[in-house]
């Protein structure tokens, strides 16, 4: 069945955005479902056909497009992080990935009818793996820190290294088949590259002046950076024929080092039109692949993922990790998860389109053969990798930590007792000084706004279950409860209440805000005062004789109960909505009047109050407060 072009352009964003959503949801990379979904629309049920759409836009849109999904993953790689980055990290982006490089191509060149320059460029392609297929899978794995820290910083530099390789396979393949001598294919490669990085090179720092004096208001900066991308491709192809990628992609990483040049809000910006290119292109791409192309691969796709998945792979690990402090277990995992992503889909669609209007030879299996390798890797590592991380105990428990919204004084006691109970907790805020004061009490902090783009890619949420919207600004509490929602799911989301009011029209609507922590009329104000006025956060164990009536009943101690510990070691959460009473062997944790510390204020002393090593304020009475029998869950 044949459908108009608008109900074709319709599928393509109405399924793109499914498969994006789905994803999400479910936590898997968003190329499986727009790939299986662009070959169901494309080859099997003939809904899509791009060439009847686009007709001869077709392929210079895709260029552009994959033009400007470069040049946003090159932004993400700053020199700066590839120094910081432990030796193993470094090796696999360099000395592992020549080496999963040499493996492919032999073994495609091998049993494929390739030829050297084109199992070559299809190595390169497939030496990429990506934040965006990382970072879902981490989130379902949940591996130990370790290996998920180096695997997000593996997706993340890796994604224009490998992009630059296989721009730089291409101009060789190119070079060999336009020139007779070897020679002169070297000169032309090298001819080639050097252009079009001299390009992107004189580009970048022109953006930068622009962005550094302020010549364009806020509005553009983002507008101005795409159009020149778009033009420096453009013009740079049309003066040396395929420089063009390598111009923009040497423009990005240029760009986002050069000081002085804050690009947050371009990237930011080119993030989300990534998104909305990555969606089409992948429909687009998946849905002129040719089933007969497919099954011709057979065996042979299978083979070469073996390949890569049990020898390319682990013997580039176990290289790339000789001498660190990683044990065999979690080199293990490493050696398991390496899907491929977005690079490698898109540059061979547009490669082997190119390589096909210079008649070379078995430029048609390029695509079929870089899907399946992508289809296979996410799809067996999806299913796989969490039993595996389990099976080599390298696996998080379940996820029983609390990401923290703000590094405060409230935030850091909290966090403190929590710590102390073998609960990770991280504390993530803006504010320098607030961080700086939450590492020196051993706190594990992030120095970052918590709804930034820089959080969605830095962030490690390994571990993490809950979030506590602990800071002194409502609107940043609901802010984060909003983003972090699905992160967690709503029942794990928990705020402070406001200091507004009850007015409707001054207050957020309860639906962002989470579940109200401790009681619903708790404030900031209510916490940090009597923390500053000298109460303690203080532990005590439940037994037979003192047991939670005993607890609550002390006169003039207990402010009001924030947790429970039970037997199995779950965190139970005093909220007007959790039903529970805690009973003999629980441990409750509870903001607690010091006793020698309200002898003192009644003496008239002064002394300041200290939360670990840190003074907070002079003492001052404790003023009255409701009875801890109306804050209490009926």
């Amino acid at each position: 069945m044949q459908l108009s072009v608008s109900v074709q352009l319709m599928l393509i964003v109405v399924v793109g955005f499914a498969c994006q959503w789905g994803a999400w949801r479910i936590k898997v990379p968003a190329i499986l479902p727009l790939l299986l979904c662009g070959i169901a629309l494309g080859p099997v049920l003939h809904f899509l056909y791009p060439q009847m759409i686009f007709g001869e836009m077709l392929m210079p849109s895709v260029s552009i497009a994959v033009a400007i999904v470069l040049f946003e993953g090159s932004m993400t790689l700053k020199f700066s992080e590839i120094r910081g980055l432990a030796k193993p990290v470094q090796r696999l982006v360099t000395v592992g990935a020549l080496i999963t490089w040499v493996i492919l191509t032999l073994t495609t060149w091998w049993i494929t009818d390739l030829s050297i320059e084109l199992s070559l460029l299809f190595g390169a392609l497939v030496t990429v793996t990506g934040p965006t297929v990382i970072v879902p899978l981490l989130r379902s794995v949940r591996p130990v820190a370790s290996v998920a820290r180096i695997l997000r910083w593996e997706g993340i530099v890796i994604d224009p290294i490998g992009a630059l390789l296989a721009v730089m396979a291409y101009e060789l393949v190119l070079a060999t088949r336009t020139e007779a001598a070897l020679p002169g294919a070297i000169a032309l490669f090298i001819y080639t590259t050097g252009f079009g990085a001299l390009a992107g090179f004189i580009t970048a720092h022109a953006m930068g002046q622009a962005l550094k004096r302020h010549w364009l208001p806020e509005y553009l900066r983002a507008f101005m950076v795409l159009a020149l991308v778009v033009g420096l491709f453009v013009l740079v192809n049309d003066v040396v024929k395929e420089a063009g990628l390598v111009a923009v992609t040497v423009c990005g990483i240029t760009l986002t080092n050069l000081k002085g040049v804050d690009t947050t809000d371009i990237l930011h910006f080119k993030e989300n039109l990534t998104v909305l290119l990555i969606s089409g292109l992948f429909i687009v791409l998946a849905s002129q692949l040719q089933l007969e192309h497919l099954s011709q691969l057979g065996m042979t796709a299978v083979i070469i993922l073996a390949v890569a998945q049990l020898i390319a792979r682990p013997l580039s690990v176990m290289i790339s990790t000789a001498g660190s402090a990683l044990g065999w277990r979690e080199r293990a995992l490493l050696s398991w998860v390496a899907p491929r992503g977005i690079i490698a889909a898109s540059v061979s669609a547009l490669f082997a389109q190119r390589l096909a209007e210079q008649h070379i030879e078995g430029a048609e299996l390029l695509v079929p053969l870089t899907f399946m390798m992508i289809i296979g890797t996410v799809l067996l590592q999806s299913i796989t990798a969490r039993p595996m991380a389990r099976l080599l105990k390298v696996a998080e428990p379940e996820p029983t930590g609390v990401l923290v919204i703000s590094a405060s004084p409230v935030a850091c006691a909290i966090a403190s007792i929590l710590q102390s109970n073998g609960f990770s907790v991280t504390l993530i805020d803006s504010n320098w000084g607030n961080i700086k004061a939450a590492r020196m009490q051993g706190l594990n902090t992030f120095y970052g706004h918590p709804v930034s783009s820089y959080a969605d890619h830095a962030l490690n949420l390994v571990g993490i279950g809950r979030m506590f919207g602990l800071s002194q600004y409502h609107e940043l509490n609901t802010v984060a409860a909003m983003r972090y929602r699905m992160e967690f799911g709503t029942q794990n989301i928990y705020t402070l209440t406001e200091t507004v009011g009850t007015d409707e029209k001054m207050t957020t609507n309860d639906r962002y805000k989470g579940r109200f922590l401790f009681h619903d009329d708790m404030t900031y104000d209510l916490l940090a005062g009597p923390l500053a006025r000298g109460a303690v956060l203080r532990q005590t164990n439940l037994t037979s004789e003192f047991g939670f009536d005993q607890y609550i009943s002390q006169p003039s101690r207990i402010i009001t109960p924030l947790f429970a510990i039970d037997p199995s070691h779950r965190l139970c959460i005093f909220t007007s909505e959790n039903k529970f009473r805690p009973v003999a062997g629980w441990s409750v944790i509870g903001l607690v009047e010091d006793r020698k510390s309200s002898e003192g204020v009644a003496k008239g002393m002064s002394e300041p109050v200290m939360m670990g090593d840190i003074p907070l304020a002079p003492r001052i009475p404790t003023a009255p407060r409701a009875p801890i029998e109306s804050r209490l869950p009926a």
